[in-house]
């Protein structure tokens, strides 16, 4: 996806974006060195279809993290294209692997459920936010600018890979 695609996605509003796999690799290659010890928070990425939280996930010991968690709005579908119609939302926590085999097992993965629909603007996804040193997601795009003004307000590092 070039960044003609962006801009089309950013003005029709097409918020379910997913960066692929073997983008994020490519990034975030350049920062290993900035993930040690860290939180990583990734919150508006369903973890069952999001290729952050599978990066992170699988390489949380590689890494060196201490946390990482994710949350996303509510959804049921295992797609890109949720109607967002679940009963809750959720969040997940990971802190690592348990059992030696180096795969992020369902058993070790905390599963929470939020009070709200996952927006990343509520109250309890913003106690999730404070506690990341590191956020790296997919902003919904119509929301571009309030989500960058909410991680300087709560004084959180980004880099804008896309340039929008």
């Amino acid at each position: 996806m070039g960044q003609e695609d962006l801009h089309k996605a950013r003005e029709a509003k097409k918020d379910e974006f997913y960066t692929q796999l073997v983008d994020i690799e490519n990034e975030l290659k350049h920062y290993r060195e900035h993930f040690r010890g860290k939180t990583v928070l990734c919150n508006c990425d369903d973890p069952r279809v999001s290729n952050f939280f599978h990066y992170f996930s699988y390489n949380f010991e590689q890494l060196g993290l201490k946390k990482l968690i994710t949350t996303c709005y509510k959804n049921q579908e295992r797609d890109l294209f949720s109607q967002h119609n679940s009963e809750r939302a959720i969040w997940l926590e990971y802190n690592g692997d348990h059992n030696g085999n180096r795969v992020p097992d369902p058993e070790e993965i905390g599963i929470n459920y939020l009070q709200g629909d996952g927006d990343f603007r509520s109250q309890e996804c913003i106690e999730l936010l404070k506690q990341a040193d590191i956020v790296v997601t997919n902003p919904p795009f119509s929301l571009f600018r309030e989500y960058v003004a909410q991680l300087v307000k709560y004084g959180k590092k980004f880099r804008n890979c896309f340039e929008l």
